[in-house]
Order: C-alpha cells, then structure tokens, then sequence
C-alpha cells in the first residue's frame, strides 16, 4: 500500500490523481499513524514554509512513526518539494532542525542580480541526473515543473541524484538508500512526472 502523507500542509488532491491516472490502485492519502505504520511506500508532499511542515509532523505525532518505516524498516520514501527539503538537516527558512534523513541542508536563492532571474524558481526546467537509480534514467532529456525559492545543498555529495540549473546547478533530486526526493512537482510535469510516479510505485 503505498500511503501519501496528510500533515495538513501539502498538495495531496493532485499528487493522489497522478497515482490514480497512472493506474495505481492501492493508494491513500491519510494522517492515521497506524494506516501509515502499514505501509510499504511512503510519499511526503508539502507546499509551503520548512517550519511549518515540521511543526505540522511533530503535532500530528507522525515523526517516530516515519522514522520507524524510512529508518529502520527501509520503506521505500519519496519527498517533493517541501517533502524533499524536510528531509535535510536544516533550512535557512526556518529555525528547527530537519528529519535529517539526508546529509543536506536547505539554503534560500541569493542570485547575482546580474543575472537578472526572479525568485522564486518557477516553470519548466531540464535535469542531469548523476548516477544510477530505480526512479529516472541516466539521460538529459529529463524535463520537470519548479516552484521553489529554496534549495538543497548536499553535504554528502553521494546523495545528490541529479542536478538542476537556475543561475547555478543545484541538486533536485537526492537519495540514501531507499530515500528518494524530489525538488520539483512530478505530479504537475505530464508524462515526465507520471514515468517517474510510476517508477517509485513499484519499488
């Protein structure tokens, strides 16, 4: 069963009929630990502020439960977007710590202004994924959709899975073992997204 995370701050409607579109059929959307505790995939969404996110999992008391699958029973996780960046260690967003799940930490765009590029990061843009992986092939026809003012800077650069470039190359994906995210919107980037939904549903 592959469970989509709801802490109340996230864009659960589209990523849930991305799964149905794609024919995934056991897929829910729910916030009950114990639904979650039986997972076999686990995808974090988010939209939104780092604080927030992290303030709505600690309330929900989901924390140890996500921690006991991604940690410790090797689920299958895949965070996008906000999801991706509560994974690190710490944002510039925000004051509290990260899962920390990946060796990363979330740093806000500081962009010459010579550059003349609008934060935030918004449209369409092409990846370079860096090295072997059960989600996207090693090609640089990857094309996906941003909405993001902060990014991920990997502390491990290992876990860095593939690169984006906005006034400099970022990392847009990264990945430990069986934790995978996702900078982008794979459900808002066509058949991009959907080849890639449907990667992670079969792990």
């Amino acid at each position: 069963m592959l469970v989509i995370v709801d802490y109340g701050i996230g864009n659960l409607g589209s990523v849930h009929n991305m799964f149905k579109k794609i024919g995934v059929k056991e897929v829910v959307v729910s916030s009950d630990e114990n639904i979650i505790a039986k997972a076999t995939r686990i995808l974090l969404p988010g939209v939104g502020a780092f604080d927030a996110g992290i303030s709505n999992l600690e309330n929900s008391g989901l924390t140890q439960t996500l921690n006991q699958k991604a940690l410790i029973e090797k689920v299958p996780v895949l965070g996008i977007c906000l999801g991706m960046q509560l994974l690190t260690k710490s944002s510039e967003e925000g004051v509290k710590k990260g899962l920390g799940w990946i060796e990363a930490d979330t740093l806000k765009f500081n962009l010459n202004p010579e550059l003349k590029l609008k934060v935030p990061h918004m449209g369409w843009n092409y990846i370079k994924v860096q090295k072997q992986n059960p989600l996207i092939a090693l090609e640089s026809k990857h094309r996906f959709y941003f909405v993001h003012s902060y990014y991920v800077k990997c502390i491990d650069e290992s876990q860095s899975l593939a690169t984006s470039n906005f006034g400099f190359d970022f990392t847009c994906m990264v990945n430990k073992d069986n934790i995978f995210g996702a900078q982008f919107h794979p459900e808002k980037s066509l058949k991009f997204g959907m080849k890639l939904l449907e990667k992670f549903s079969k792990l």
